[in-house]
């Protein structure tokens, strides 16, 4: 009986998914599998492949066949290297860095926000070394309302001495 290490389509429309299975090679692409030896998942960045590199190997040393999309799935893993004896059986496959959990972000987060330093106030405001004339004005009018005032007191004062002067002239 011929054998083949092929993928099994699973999953829904638009969102594929695949098993790699051993199973006869007449029979139809999600037919009956012998066995599952993995997985692959495309959409994720990288995409996701699991295989049981034993159980591959094992099938491939008892004369099973990969197809052409499951030989570069082996090759990305190492297996297909390891059974050919050539290069490096690392493979190339590129690991997903590991997620954070929302607790340690938070924990971050906190800690981040506690230690951060506070703005600073605004600065006093400097004496600059030439007034603008903004505030030439405002001292020209101080100075001018200062002598209103002595001015209106003046007049109070002359008004004053003048009532008393006219009660003195009629008193006498």
């Amino acid at each position: 009986m011929a054998v083949k290490i092929k993928l099994k389509r699973v999953g829904k429309i638009h969102r594929p998914q695949y098993r790699v299975i051993v199973a006869d090679s007449r029979t139809k692409r999600d037919g009956r599998a012998i066995e599952e030896l993995g997985i692959y998942d495309p959409l994720p960045n990288p995409s996701v492949v699991e295989v049981a590199s034993d159980r591959v190997q094992y099938w491939l040393g008892v004369g099973a066949k990969p197809t052409e999309a499951v030989e570069k799935l082996l090759k990305l893993t190492g297996d297909w290297q390891k059974f050919t004896g050539e290069g490096d059986a690392a493979g190339s496959l590129e690991v997903a860095a590991a997620k954070t959990s929302r607790d340690s972000v938070f924990a971050e987060a906190v800690t981040a926000a506690a230690n951060a330093e506070k703005p600073a106030k605004k600065p006093a405001k400097t004496v600059d070394a030439e007034p603008t004339e903004a505030d030439k004005a405002a001292e020209a009018a101080e100075e001018l309302s200062t002598e209103a005032l002595v001015v209106a007191d003046d007049a109070e004062q002359v008004a004053a001495d003048a009532a008393e002067a006219a009660a003195d002239a009629d008193g006498s």
